[in-house]
């Protein structure tokens, strides 16, 4: 199924969508994006991007979201 709003192939390949892992895991927003990035890494495609740049991309976006949750629970944010 790919629907580019409610379903994007690159959320909705495997056996269960991001959202529902996002929901299920009660995940903050940092976190949940974090996920959302590094799921779709390697499978979202970018127009003048590689696939290999628009991975590397998504992971370098999870690691920031990463951070950021860091800071909160530091006190920092």
């Amino acid at each position: 199924m790919n629907d580019s709003v409610s379903h994007p192939s690159h959320y909705t390949y495997g056996k269960i969508e991001c959202i529902d892992f996002i929901l299920d895991k009660e995940l903050d927003f940092p976190l949940g994006n974090a996920v959302k990035y590094i799921v779709r890494a390697g499978h979202k495609h970018s127009e003048g991007m590689s696939d290999k740049d628009k991975a590397i991309e998504d992971l370098e976006k999870a690691i920031q979201y990463i951070q950021f949750e860091i800071e909160h629970l530091n006190g920092k944010r």
